[in-house]
């Protein structure tokens, strides 16, 4: 097998040592002999410079049989990215990008191409990019979540046994937001939810498309409440106005059903972010999703 020159950015290769240590740096150091066993087997060549997120490469390719342009992403293989091929079945396009081969012994993946150079991000009207989110989200929530997924009744679990140790680490205000998450949490445990659920659905992981207007990338898929899937959209862009929060809130809850469960699956997921950010050594919580518990409790809860 001819392993070809494939750039490797220093950026993934920095990402993968700090998050993933030794694996990390093997993963980093086969990518070229991965890649080139894939262009070869699945018959594609390079069309374009390398791409990459904090996670994988991805080569934008086309099949040499037909011209048919795809990209071929490249992942280490982890509870998050095992799921990912198994959701995009799943969803088979609708709302997101088509799976069109996959390898499960390297988590490597053929995918459909959309246009990397126009992200949502792109989109200079707020209120219209999020009500293309809340478009998307509800198509993919309404789809059963497939056997075999992590769930967000086991995470939610986990987070909860974490709280005190976690707690005990923060100022009294963050403690106490914590605590208030989980007091949320607590309430809904009980009835995790069985929708898919992308996870990770900000304006960054959805691209233009051909066959449709707009579609999402990179899930970490689980089973679970589509309430858990609100928070990344909520603060991106984030505007501290609690108007602006209540109203981006209320169009992403609106399609997701129970406005109560909503509340508080959101505010599980600052309970998982702010569980992360203990973890990794931050003094503090992030002062944008403080911002919004705060406000979700006070004027929604």
């Amino acid at each position: 097998m001819l392993v070809r020159m494939i750039h490797v950015p220093e950026e993934l290769a920095r990402s993968q040592a700090k998050y993933n240590g030794e694996a990390g740096r093997a993963f980093v150091a086969g990518l070229p002999r991965t890649a080139a066993e894939f262009l070869d087997r699945w018959g594609l060549r390079i069309t374009g410079p390398s791409m990459y997120g904090v996670a994988s490469l991805v080569l934008p390719v086309e099949r040499r049989a037909d011209g048919v342009p795809a990209a071929l992403k490249m992942q280490l293989l982890d509870e998050e990215s095992e799921g990912e091929p198994v959701g995009l079945r799943a969803w088979d396009g609708a709302g997101a990008v088509r799976l069109l081969d996959h390898d499960p012994a390297t988590g490597t993946m053929l995918l459909e191409r959309l246009d990397e150079a126009r992200p949502l991000s792109s989109l200079a009207d707020t209120r219209e990019a999020l009500r293309i989110v809340a478009g998307l989200l509800a198509r993919l929530t309404a789809v059963p979540a497939p056997p075999g997924l992590r769930t967000l009744g086991d995470i939610a679990a986990g987070m909860l046994a974490e709280v005190p140790g976690a707690a005990a680490r923060l100022g009294p205000e963050d403690a106490a937001v914590l605590r208030d998450c989980a007091a949320a949490v607590r309430e809904v445990a009980g009835e995790p939810g069985d929708r898919l659920l992308h996870w990770d659905l900000h304006l960054g992981n959805v691209l233009a498309a051909g066959r449709e207007p707009w579609l999402s990338i990179d899930p970490k898929p689980l089973a679970g409440d589509p309430g858990f899937d609100l928070l990344p959209a909520l603060v991106d862009r984030f505007d501290p106005d609690p108007d602006e929060v209540l109203r981006r809130f209320d169009l992403l809850a609106e399609v997701v059903g129970d406005r109560r469960r909503a509340v508080a699956w959101t505010l599980g997921r600052v309970l998982q972010n702010g569980l992360w950010d203990v973890e990794d050594g931050e003094p503090a919580l992030d002062a944008e999703q403080v911002a919004v518990a705060r406000i979700l409790r006070e004027r929604r809860g």
